[in-house]
């Protein structure tokens, strides 16, 4: 029977790029999230207070909607 070794350390820097790849990819979800939010806040401005009044909406809650 074979013994593996389960508690090797991680290769080095390994943890480094592990916690970059990670620090990259959160920055790109906050930017990913203001473009959504400053998309929504643009279609929705350009929209009529009819137009906003028909889905339920006012332009005071434009800010509230895309924060």
């Amino acid at each position: 029977m074979a013994a593996v070794d389960t508690t090797r350390p991680a290769p080095f820097g390994a943890i480094t790029t592990y916690r970059a790849i990670n620090a990259l990819s959160r920055a790109a979800r906050v930017v990913s999230a203001w473009n959504d939010a400053r998309a929504t806040r643009a279609a929705l401005g350009k929209l009529s207070d009819r137009e906003l009044d028909d889905i339920g909406l006012c332009r005071a809650d434009i800010d509230t909607i895309t924060r």
